[in-house]
């Protein structure tokens, strides 16, 4: 009798020493086997720790209704086929806006396990998630194009990420609120992983971030300062290079980290990366989540309508203001036609380049053909 290929194939995978049947409650180098390979192809079964518990079913559930196998989470010789499939990437979902499913699922909650808000774990890869896959890219370095391929996935499941060492021993720079950049961002992953509530990681100390700090630092015997020393990287587990940005000294100008990652947020819910031409609905939408008051007008008229209780102007240059975050910059005119009409505002980040209205501007210090400039800060 002549067996076919398939058939040779699946025997094989049932025999295999190393492809064994696993299911709740198996254990060994090949459960191990099995969790590297889920990780890989994008959905989390916790820690690859040779134990086949309740969240590695989950993850291999979530797998076989992936694939269209039965879900039973128990992985027979189909599971195995579709894990092994074309080598360990090529079972790796790519996901953008508009992908619907498990992987979906899987990938919202590993989004929310970094700290990015990617919105209810539904399965549906709308604007909110593209959002919080954008700003997940932009922290780690990688192209914020919202499209989840084998980079994304890897840094999604790496080291850095949720099964990162929670044993002491680490280092970093000392941080604390008003310093920005990468190294506060990987101090909010920690945190949040810890499962120390620091915001969104968007790489901006700010009163929520002390917070956590605060928080984590009591929780561990620590002095509860709010500042991340020698003592505190040691307790949270983590080696963290680079040098955060410090707030510039600007005769008494501050800002308000609150209202630039509010700023953040509504930018990334309204255009992300790409502008919608609403700048000033995105300025009042967070300047009213900050404040709780509502200012009308377009960008040349914003600048008139901030009650001057709240806000005050200021003599700064835009390379200065853009160092500091939460300051409301305003230009009366722009260089496109609805710009000469209607002007521009945003509100600053504080990384010396980038401002926030209805999109993420990434380089607004080099924006041409802009006139008017004001700047104003929050009193």
């Amino acid at each position: 009798m002549r067996v076919s290929a398939a058939t040779r194939s699946t025997t094989a995978a049932a025999s295999s020493p190393s492809k064994p049947t696993l299911k709740l409650g198996s254990s060994g180098a090949a459960v191990k086997t099995l969790q590297q390979a889920l990780a890989s192809a994008g959905f989390s079964p916790g820690a690859a720790d040779g134990q086949f518990g309740p969240k590695t079913a989950a993850a291999v559930k979530a797998f076989q209704s992936a694939k269209g196998l039965a879900a039973d989470g128990v992985v027979g010789p189909k599971t195995w086929a579709a894990l092994t499939a074309g080598g360990s990437g090529g079972a790796t979902p790519t996901l953008k806006q508009g992908s619907k499913g498990a992987a979906v699922t899987n990938l919202q909650n590993l989004l929310s396990r970094h700290g990015f808000n990617p919105g209810p774990a539904d399965g549906q890869f709308g604007p909110k998630t593209t959002a919080a896959v954008k700003a997940f890219q932009s922290a780690k370095g990688l192209t914020a194009d919202g499209v989840v391929g084998p980079k994304t996935w890897a840094r999604l499941n790496g080291a850095a990420g949720p099964s990162a060492p929670s044993a002491p021993g680490g280092s970093g720079p000392t941080l604390k609120q008003g310093h920005s950049g990468p190294p506060v961002a990987a101090l909010q992953n920690r945190l949040n992983q810890l499962g120390f509530n620091a915001g969104a990681a968007d790489g901006q100390f700010g009163p929520k971030t002390t917070a956590a700090v605060k928080a984590f630092q009591s929780a561990k015997g620590l002095t509860a300062d709010g500042v991340v020393g020698p003592k505190t990287w040691n307790q949270l587990g983590i080696t963290v290079s680079g040098t955060p940005s410090t707030p510039p000294s600007t005769g008494g100008v501050h800002g308000n980290s609150t209202l630039a990652n509010k700023a953040r947020a509504v930018a990334l819910s309204m255009g992300g990366y790409s502008s919608q031409g609403l700048c000033a609905t995105g300025v009042s939408r967070a300047i009213q989540q900050t404040y709780g008051i509502k200012v009308w007008g377009n960008g040349n008229q914003i600048d008139d309508n901030l009650p001057r209780n709240k806000f005050k102007q200021v003599n700064l240059s835009l390379a200065e203001a853009l160092k500091i975050p939460g300051l409301i910059l305003t230009w009366e005119k722009t260089s496109t036609r609805l710009g000469s009409i209607y002007g521009h505002t945003a509100i600053t980040s504080g990384d010396g380049r980038s401002s926030y209205s209805d999109f993420v501007e990434s380089n607004t210090l080099g924006a041409s053909g802009r006139s008017g400039f004001k700047v104003f800060m929050p009193i």
